[in-house]
């Protein structure tokens, strides 16, 4: 490994030291060596504010963060961890383009949904609206929910969108237990 490649693999561990986010780079995943234990469960979340809100809570939980539709740089980082026998868990805005990636990264990496239920869908729509905050419409064609059958029915008929701040207790909470 060249002493550039070093220099990154060390600040890179050091800022995940210090719960400071990491942002990875195609460059980044050139030199990349995983040494986690097989079975790991790893979280994936679309919205970096998950990620920044699990770094102030010192979460000990890893996570890997699509910001938005995952690109490629993602999706080689995921590869390399499901070659070294990690698992997944996803989790991901309840609006249609959120479906659509979720069906995509749970097909993709057999991915269990992490709070992504329609129980979980129903609780959180009526939490923000008892609570005043300002609901989003639900747009666009409707995407049904590989993992679950209830969920496209149970948003086209709130007719309500989601993002990932409206669960982010529950997430931070999650990524905060040791296994």
């Amino acid at each position: 490994m060249s002493d550039r490649a070093e220099f990154r693999d060390r600040s890179q561990r050091e800022r995940a030291d210090h719960y400071a986010e990491v942002h990875v780079t195609p460059r980044d995943l050139h030199d990349l060596r995983l040494r986690l234990p097989a079975e790991t469960l790893i979280h994936i979340c679309e919205n970096p504010r998950v990620v920044e809100a699990a770094a102030d809570a010192a979460c000990v939980q890893p996570l890997v963060c699509t910001s938005g539709s995952a690109a490629t740089v993602v999706f080689t980082l995921l590869n390399a961890l499901a070659a070294t026998g990690c698992r997944f868990a996803y989790h991901g805005d309840f609006d249609w383009p959120g479906i659509a990636l979720a069906n995509r990264v749970i097909r993709r990496y057999e991915a269990q949904p992490w709070r992504m239920g329609t129980a979980d869908y129903e609780h959180l729509a009526a939490r923000s609206q008892a609570e005043g905050i300002p609901q989003l419409a639900l747009d666009g064609e409707p995407v049904n929910a590989d993992w679950d059958p209830d969920l496209a029915p149970a948003m086209a008929a709130l007719g309500v969108a989601l993002h990932e701040e409206a669960t982010l207790e529950l997430l931070v909470d999650d990524l905060s237990r040791q296994t």
